[in-house]
């Protein structure tokens, strides 16, 4: 019935803007679909594992920013990935941390620019 994640949505104020961000991030596309009654844009990037990594408009009622989990990405090596977004704008959230399973994974949380915390997960 289950048979994993499909895509993981993240409310945004403006959500073209923060995909655009993330596809740089990652040098990879963004889609876009505008919605034809009342011009909202949902934009998402294909990622790896046919994971799609969307960004729906948020609304303060319904969608609040941060009332989603937050997704963390499987990284190799979390110092250089956590340096490279918080090159690229991210701030730091959290960590990194030692997970404790005595493999030395670690992980870490950091805030895109547009207010999302987003994690990384890896050695």
């Amino acid at each position: 019935m289950f048979t994993g994640i499909r895509t993981i949505m993240i409310f945004a104020e403006d959500p073209e803007k923060t995909a655009r961000w993330w596809g740089n991030v990652l040098d990879t596309a963004v889609h876009t679909d505008v919605n034809k009654d009342n011009g909202d844009v949902y934009a998402w990037l294909d990622i790896a594992g046919g994971i799609e990594f969307g960004f729906h408009p948020l609304d303060e009622k319904r969608n609040k920013r941060g009332a989603s989990p937050v997704p963390y990405w499987q990284v190799t090596d979390v110092e250089a990935a956590r340096q490279r977004l918080l090159d690229a704008g991210c701030t730091h959230h959290r960590g990194p941390h030692d997970v404790g399973d005595g493999t030395g994974r670690k992980i870490a949380q950091l805030t895109d620019p547009f207010g999302n915390v987003i994690g990384i997960d890896g050695f």
